[in-house]
């Protein structure tokens, strides 16, 4: 593995046009946050930081091995923590904008869909250690016993559907749904922005909330929600939900009919979601104007795919169905972020034990993903392909691999594989061992029981 001196100087050169050291200690005093000078300030710490997480998230006493001069390991851990979240995810959005901007500059128009800068809303989860405070913070699976399971913090990302960076990641709670707190993102959202989502995020209160900001959105239906394309249908009086098997009557009003299974309707407003305050209930209108269309995907081995989306481009003549489907089906690349982010850089096992570690852990990762991402989009600028036919992990071995100063090789490009599938089953039995069901001290007891009954110490 290159040495962490090298490859600091290269991280440094890489990040200096989105991440200069001044706008690290701008984002410092603008959290109010102080350090006295030594050896490990902000800007080493970050550095550092960034550099443990690209050589996939190594052991901090592993850095004194393979940096030129001598780490300490404690004084590294104890300067990460006086590092406060808020410069993380200052910093964050600040170079994402940065490599966004440096991105949309190169490829011009090809950046945007129909004119609109795309974005994808999706979320994860992570693994964290199992201590007290992110026990208390992020929770563990209903399923785990106490002292059995591990915490396990949701993530929530913001994805540019073109170069793939991250504009925003955030950490909440396992039983936390998505939606209650996708609002927290439409700040980062512009006017004439379009938002990309599961069904997850497909509701009125959702829809018009965007529409409030004058941002577009479009988002597979819900699957309990009922859609009739029948014209001039009268609508039903229910929740327009499936019960028991029963299909029920769309409580949507049929507006025009712009083609077969492609229709605008007046969505009512419905009952007051938990998540949402009274006041925020009231800004919300009565009705809101949407467009439901549906298309079917053949896939091989399994039976056909139907897809219902709800979107708030209204006007057929500009965004037509075939590009809406098309760019649908983009959202899936969000779980090849993901794959990116959790398997290629270890971010599926976090290692800090505090849950405001695990924080500024997942945000280093997001600094980390787009550095590897603006070194991918520069690479495909360079050899003529889109951002998503780079090798990310081609990509990740040039950084580490390059010298200071080097221009970095052609990368590997992907083929284009859209009809591929693949069975999902693993080859590898690798964890044969049982799960465990009861505390490990419980076990312990319960091993060396019969052992003190034979007078063997333990």
């Amino acid at each position: 593995m290159a040495s962490v001196a090298r490859t600091l100087r290269r991280i440094k050169e890489d990040l200096h046009p989105f991440l200069p050291e001044a706008s690290i200690l701008d984002s410092c005093e603008e959290a109010k946050h102080t350090w006295r000078k030594c050896k490990l300030g902000p800007v080493q710490t970050i550095h550092l930081f960034v550099v443990q997480v690209l050589c996939f998230n190594t052991a901090m006493t592993h850095l004194r091995h393979l940096a030129d001069a001598a780490v300490n390991a404690p004084a590294y851990c104890k300067a990460r923590m006086r590092l406060p979240l808020a410069v993380l995810q200052s910093l964050l959005r600040k170079s994402s904008q940065a490599m966004r901007q440096s991105v949309e500059a190169g490829a011009g128009e090809a950046a945007r869909w129909c004119g609109l800068r795309a974005l994808l809303v999706d979320g994860s989860s992570t693994i964290a250690p199992d201590t007290p405070s992110s026990q208390k913070a992020f929770g563990q699976p209903t399923g785990c016993k106490p002292g059995c399971g591990f915490p396990v913090p949701k993530v929530l990302a913001l994805f540019d559907a073109f170069s793939g960076l991250i504009v925003e990641m955030l950490g909440f709670p396992l039983f936390t749904h998505e939606q209650s707190k996708v609002w927290a993102l439409h700040p980062l959202l512009g006017a004439g922005d379009l938002l990309v989502g599961d069904r997850g995020f497909c509701s009125f209160a959702h829809l018009a909330m965007l529409a409030a900001r004058e941002v577009h959105a479009l988002f597979r239906m819900h699957q309990r929600q009922v859609v009739d394309f029948r014209p001039h249908r009268k609508p039903g009086r229910g929740r327009g939900k499936r019960r028991r098997g029963r299909k029920g009557a769309p409580t949507s009003t049929f507006v025009r009919r712009l083609g077969k299974h492609d229709q605008v309707v007046w969505w009512k407003r419905p009952r007051r979601p938990k998540w949402m305050t009274p006041q925020q209930y009231a800004s919300l209108p009565p009705t809101l104007l949407v467009r439901e269309i549906r298309y079917r995907l053949p896939r091989k081995g399994q039976r056909t795919l139907c897809v219902t989306i709800a979107t708030t481009l209204l006007d057929p003549a500009l965004y037509p169905r075939e590009k809406v489907e098309a760019l649908y089906n983009v959202r899936w690349t969000a779980e090849t972020h993901f794959a990116e982010l959790k398997t290629t850089l270890k971010m599926r096992k976090v290692k800090s034990r505090t849950s405001e570690g695990v924080r500024k852990e997942l945000a280093v990762y997001a600094l980390v993903y787009n550095l590897v991402h603006a070194v991918m989009a520069a690479a495909a600028l360079r050899q003529g392909v889109t951002p998503d036919r780079i090798s990310f992990v081609d990509a990740v071995r040039a950084l580490l691999s390059a010298e200071p100063g080097e221009d970095l090789p052609a990368l590997i490009v992907n083929p284009r594989r859209p009809h591929r599938h693949e069975p999902r089953v693993v080859k590898d039995l690798q964890d044969t061992y049982r799960k465990m069901t009861r505390p490990r001290a419980e076990l312990r007891r319960e091993l060396w029981k019969p052992l003190k009954t034979k007078g063997v110490a333990a």
